[in-house]
């Protein structure tokens, strides 16, 4: 792009490094940036200024917060013997949006996906052991994507689970799901007859109330 200045050609190259935005894409971002209103780009900048320097993991379950807890750890009403096992923050805004659940949460941070190098020891498995180890919880659903990274972290997640099957009810969302998608794109029914139809896994001894 030589006819474009060097400033404009670097943000072009930042909007294109964003996920699923290609070159044209990119382009027009940042040529929308030069046309508006100075204060409306600094607002823009101001608001990723504030994400990258005020979010955090929440301690317990690894959501995202502005405080040491997320909101849904710090709200009383919440039923704490319910464990709710998701990949990523955005599963967890994906399940709210359902109002099928009413229990706590724990972000793994990413699933098992050994071709790409993420091993358990990557994931916030300890932390999940601990919690389930507590005393507290009672149910623990696995509520990875139904896809074959999120299958198989489910499984691993499982074995190391099962010891406590005693105590613990461990839980599997329903096979409504399509096969290969992911928690934040199918619709809020799905995900609710996806909770409302769990199933526990092959080695538990408990049923689902």
């Amino acid at each position: 792009m030589e006819s474009a200045s060097q400033a404009l050609t670097n943000l072009i190259v930042e909007f294109q490094n964003l996920p699923g935005i290609g070159h044209k894409t990119a382009e027009r971002l940042a040529y929308f940036v030069l046309r508006s209103p100075s204060a409306e780009v600094l607002k823009l900048a101001a608001a990723i200024h504030q994400v990258k320097e005020n979010i955090r993991n929440c301690k317990d379950c690894f959501n995202i917060t502005e405080r040491d807890l997320c909101p849904i750890c710090e709200d009383s009403s919440r039923d704490r013997s319910l464990l709710c096992v998701v990949e990523q923050p955005k599963d967890v805004y994906a399940v709210e949006q359902s109002g099928s659940y009413k229990g706590l949460y724990h972000v793994l941070q990413g699933s098992f996906a050994p071709l790409e190098g993420v091993s358990p020891q990557d994931l916030t498995v300890r932390s999940l052991l601990a919690r389930a180890k507590g005393g507290e919880v009672r149910e623990v659903i696995l509520a990875t994507n139904p896809d074959f990274e999120g299958e198989g972290t489910a499984l691993y997640l499982h074995e190391q689970l099962k010891g406590l099957s005693n105590t613990v009810q461990i839980t599997r969302i329903a096979r409504g799901m399509p096969s290969g998608s992911q928690l934040e794109h199918v619709s809020r029914n799905i995900v609710s007859d996806a909770f409302e139809g769990r199933r526990a896994m092959e080695g538990s001894s408990k049923t689902v109330d």
